[in-house]
C-alpha cells in the first residue's frame, strides 16, 4: 500500500512540476495564444527499472482511463492520465504513441516528438508510429525530417510503398522537384504508369519550365486515356504556349472526333483561329460553343463581359449581339443571361431591347439593385415617364432606402404632371441623401420645378438657390429659374444675369438662347430679344421658340409677320394655349 501511495505522489509531483514549468514559460511570452500558454510540457523519457506486476496493472488502469477521456475529446485530462501511467511504464510503445498523439491534438507537436520516437524505438515495425512522427514533423514544417521518416518506414516495414505518394508530396511542398521526380520513378516501378503520376510529373515539368518534357508526359496521358477530353485540351494549351498553334488545332480536332459538341473545345478553337487572323472561323466556333447548354452560364457571362469591355466596336458588335441571344436561348431561366444581354445592348444603343431583357432578369431574380437602376435609367432615356413611375415604384418596394429610386419616381411624376406626388417623393429622397451633397443638389433642382408647377414660388426659389449655392453653373437651374422668374415678371435683372451667364457659356444652345431672349422680351429689350431668337431659330425650329419669335415681332409692330410665325408654331405643335386666339384675333395674349 505504501508503495502504491509513493507511485501516485510521484506522478502528482511530476504533473505539478510540468505545469509550473509551462506557466513560467507563459509569463515570459505573454503574446502567445491562450491555448499555447496552457499547454503542459512533456517530461523527457528517462530510463526506469522494470515495473512490478502491481505497477503494470496500475499503469494499465491509468492508460484505460486516459483512453476514455481521449475518446471524449478531453485531451488535457487524457494527457494527465497518460503521464501518470508513463511514470510507471515509460517503455510501453502504445502509451508513448498515445502521449505523442495527444500532444499533437493539443497543438503542441514539439512535446510529442520524443514520445513518437520512443514508440518507434520500442516497436519499429508499427506503421502508425512512423506516420504520427512524420505528421509531428510536418506540423512544425520540418519537411526534410518528415521525408526521412517516410523513408525509414518503407525501409523497416514491409509493403508500405503506398507512402511513396506522401513522400513525393513532401518533396513538392519544399520545391524539391528532382527528389519528387525520383520518387515518382519509384512509384512507377511499383505500380506502373498511373494516371495521376503522369499528371503530377507534367505539373513538375511545367514548374521547371520544361515544356518539352511536359508535352511528352501529356502525350503519354492521351495515349493511356484517348477519350479523356481534358487531357487533349491541356495538351492543346501546351502546344499553343510552345508557339505551335497548328499542332494545337490538330489536337483539338482529335478531341472533336471524340466529342463533336464539346463547347470547351470549340471555345479554344475559336481563340486559336482568332490568333491566326481567321475571324470567320473564330466566330463560327464561338457561336457553336455558346449554342451548347453544357457551357455553363458563368463562363458565357465572363466571355460576354470581355466583349463588353471592347465595345463600342463595329467589328465585334454583330457577333456579340448574336452571342447574347444564344445565351438566352441556352439558359432561358437564368437571370444572368438577360442581365448581360441588357448590358451589352445598352452599350450598342439598343436601349428598348436592353430594358426588355433587364425586366426579364428581375422577374427571375429581383434582388439586384444595379439592374433596377439600369431599368429606370433607360425609362428616363427613352422618355417613357409612365414606365419610369411604374418601375421606380417596383424598385422602391425592394429598396425603400435607396434615394436614387425616389429621385426617378419624383422625376417621373413631375413629367406626368402629378406635382404633389412628385414633390413628396423628391422631398423623401432628399432626406435620405443628406450625406451626399451632389445628390441633394439634383433633388433640389427637380424640387424647384415641382414647387413652381404647384405655384409655391417661395419653396421653388429656395430649392433653386440651394442648387446655385452648391453649383453656380448648374445649367438646368440657370435656365428654368430665369425663365420662371420672367414668366412671373419678378427679379428680372437677376433672371437676365442668370440667362446671360448660360448663353455666354453655351452660345449655340437654342433653348438657352430662347430663355435669354424671353427675359429680354419681358424687360422690353425687343431688339436684343429678336437677335437671340433669330440665332435660336437658325439652330432649332421648336414650336415655343417660333411662337416667342412671333411675340417679339408683334411687339415691334410687325403684326402680319408675327401671325405667320404663330401659324408656323401651331403647325409644329406644343405651342402655348393662346396660339389659336393669337392667330384668329391677330393679337398678343400671354
Amino acid at each position: 500500500m505504501t508503495r502504491f501511495r509513493n507511485i501516485v505522489l510521484a506522478a502528482c509531483c511530476l504533473a505539478l512540476v510540468a505545469t509550473g514549468e509551462s506557466q513560467a514559460q507563459s509569463s515570459k511570452k505573454k503574446k502567445k495564444a491562450k491555448a499555447k500558454s496552457e499547454q503542459v510540457q512533456a517530461p523527457m523519457p528517462v530510463p526506469q527499472p522494470e515495473p512490478s506486476e502491481q505497477e503494470k496493472q496500475l499503469s494499465e488502469a491509468l492508460f484505460l482511463d486516459g483512453l476514455k477521456q481521449f475518446m471524449l475529446e478531453d485531451y488535457k485530462q487524457a494527457l494527465a492520465l497518460f503521464q501518470k501511467a508513463y511514470t510507471v511504464t515509460p517503455n510501453n510503445a502504445a502509451l508513448n504513441y498515445k502521449l505523442a498523439e495527444t500532444y499533437l491534438l493539443l497543438e503542441n507537436p514539439a512535446s510529442g516528438m520524443p514520445f513518437a520516437q520512443a514508440a518507434i524505438a520500442q516497436d519499429p515495425k508499427n506503421t502508425y508510429y512512423y506516420l504520427l512522427l512524420a505528421q509531428l514533423h510536418t506540423e512544425q514544417k520540418q519537411y526534410t525530417e518528415a521525408a526521412q521518416v517516410y523513408n525509414d518506414l518503407m525501409r523497416n516495414v514491409p509493403d508500405t510503398e503506398q507512402y511513396l505518394f506522401h513522400l513525393a508530396d513532401l518533396y513538392l511542398s519544399q520545391s524539391k522537384y528532382d527528389d519528387a521526380l525520383k520518387t515518382y520513378d519509384r512509384i512507377e516501378k511499383k505500380y506502373g504508369a498511373l494516371e495521376q503520376l503522369l499528371v503530377n510529373r507534367q505539373q513538375i515539368y511545367l514548374r521547371q519550365k520544361n515544356v518539352g518534357k511536359a508535352i511528352a508526359e501529356g502525350e503519354k496521358l492521351i495515349a493511356n486515356n484517348p477519350t479523356e477530353i481534358r487531357y487533349l485540351l491541356a495538351q492543346a494549351e501546351l502546344y499553343n504556349a510552345s508557339q505551335k498553334p497548328d499542332v494545337a488545332i490538330e489536337t483539338l480536332n482529335r478531341a472533336l472526333r471524340v466529342e463533336p459538341e464539346n463547347p470547351f473545345v470549340h471555345l479554344m478553337l475559336s481563340d486559336l483561329h482568332r490568333q491566326k487572323g481567321n475571324h470567320a472561323e473564330s466566330e463560327k466556333q464561338v457561336k457553336q460553343a455558346f449554342s451548347s447548354p453544357e457551357l455553363d452560364i458563368d463562363t458565357k457571362v465572363r466571355i460576354l463581359v470581355d466583349f463588353i469591355r471592347q465595345l463600342p466596336n463595329p467589328a465585334i458588335e454583330g457577333v456579340a449581339l448574336e452571342l447574347v441571344d444564344l445565351t438566352i436561348q441556352s439558359h432561358p431561366e437564368e437571370a444572368k443571361a438577360y442581365a448581360v444581354a441588357g448590358d451589352l445592348q445598352t452599350i450598342v444603343g439598343k436601349k428598348d431591347k436592353a430594358r426588355g431583357n433587364y425586366l426579364k432578369a428581375v422577374k427571375l431574380d429581383d434582388s439586384h439593385f444595379k439592374i433596377w437602376q439600369q431599368i429606370v435609367l433607360l425609362d428616363a432615356e427613352l422618355s417613357q415617364s409612365d414606365s419610369l413611375v411604374l418601375h421606380s415604384e417596383q424598385a422602391l418596394e425592394l429598396f425603400p432606402n435607396q434615394a436614387i429610386f425616389w429621385f426617378y419616381n419624383g422625376t417621373g411624376h413631375l413629367i406626368e404632371k402629378n406635382y404633389e406626388k412628385a414633390v413628396k417623393s423628391l422631398e423623401h429622397g432628399k432626406r435620405l441623401s443628406a450625406s451626399e451633397p451632389e445628390l441633394v443638389a439634383q433633388f433640389n433642382s427637380q424640387l424647384g420645378d415641382g414647387y413652381n408647377s404647384l405655384k409655391d414660388f417661395k419653396k421653388s426659389d429656395e430649392a433653386y438657390e440651394a442648387v446655385l449655392t452648391f453649383d453656380a453653373d448648374n445649367e438646368h437651374v440657370l435656365n428654368n429659374y430665369s425663365y420662371f422668374l420672367s414668366l412671373r415678371n419678378e427679379q428680372l435683372p437677376k433672371a437676365k444675369s442668370m440667362a446671360k451667364r448660360l448663353v455666354d457659356k453655351h452660345p449655340t444652345n437654342p433653348t438657352y438662347l430662347d430663355t435669354y431672349a424671353w427675359v429680354l422680351y419681358k424687360m422690353g429689350e425687343y431688339d436684343g430679344a429678336l437677335k437671340h431668337l433669330e440665332q435660336a431659330i437658325a439652330l432649332s425650329e421648336d414650336a415655343t421658340i417660333v411662337e416667342h419669335y412671333g411675340d417679339v415681332l408683334f411687339k415691334m409692330g410687325k403684326r402680319d409677320e408675327a401671325v405667320r410665325q404663330w401659324e408656323k408654331a401651331k403647325l409644329k405643335g406644343e405651342a402655348s394655349a393662346f396660339i389659336d386666339r393669337k392667330i384668329k384675333e391677330k393679337k398678343l395674349y400671354e
